[in-house]
């Protein structure tokens, strides 16, 4: 009974270690890309206001965010999901302390599902991760799920290089339970240092559209490509 009863409480105190450890690097994260990642609104057809006019069941907003084609800390482009913007005739974008501009759609790929907005005033730039990310490393994603504003969600990595899952014509995806719900589209995914590895892209489920904990990120491996690939038009 007392041997029980040492296992238990062990096993109790270790979780709570890891769980206090896993919650610090989770408010490391936040503080550390926040501010760079936005909420991105377009305004679809036959709607007067920016953010409506998506299909019926789905956010009527996506998730954007800063990123240097060069590196550098501040830049003027931001990364989103092609399908957030796919029908738009105006996109704007609220950041961290609610202030909206509109911007201008650099370049659209459906191929991959990545675009590329230019914003007039700079912003934070978040650094592409300088390790390979791995089964089972902790990931954080900072996402406008249903339109309510930026929220952080957690969770693992559950596989890598996922492709031909039907979604984008060229996929590349990082699989992570981290909760993902409409309108986080286009959202960072991050390893504890608040580095970029991936940009949030889909849900899979076949019944209705909200997170069932397999979610996929665009590897950053593609992102780079792309970016690479488009760099003359992007400068």
């Amino acid at each position: 009974m007392v041997n029980k009863t040492f296992k238990s409480v062990l096993c109790l105190t270790i979780f709570l270690i890891n769980f206090s450890s896993f919650a610090h690097d989770a408010s490391k994260v936040w503080e550390q890309a926040y501010k760079s990642t936005l909420i991105v609104l377009p305004t679809w057809p036959g709607y007067n206001k920016p953010g409506f006019g998506a299909p019926e069941g789905t956010a009527p907003a996506g998730t954007g965010f800063y990123m240097s084609l060069d590196q550098k800390k501040m830049t003027n482009y931001i990364l989103t999901a092609a399908h957030v913007i796919k029908n738009a005739k105006i996109v704007e974008i609220k950041d961290y302390n609610n202030k909206s501009a509109q911007v201008d759609v650099v370049l659209t790929d459906f191929k991959t599902d990545i675009a590329i907005l230019k914003s007039k005033t700079k912003g934070q730039s978040i650094q592409v991760a300088s390790k390979k990310i791995k089964y089972g490393n902790e990931v954080c994603l900072i996402g406008n799920s249903f339109g309510i504003g930026q929220s952080l969600s957690c969770g693992i990595v559950s596989g890598l290089n996922r492709t031909k899952l039907g979604f984008n014509p060229i996929e590349d995806f990082i699989q992570t339970d981290a909760s993902v719900n409409p309108g986080a589209s286009g959202a960072p995914l991050l390893n504890n240092d608040g580095e970029l590895v991936g940009m949030v892209d889909a849900i899979y489920t076949k019944e209705a559209d909200i997170d069932a904990g397999v979610n996929f990120a665009i590897d950053i491996k593609l992102i780079e490509k792309f970016l690479n690939k488009y760099a003359s038009q992007i400068k």
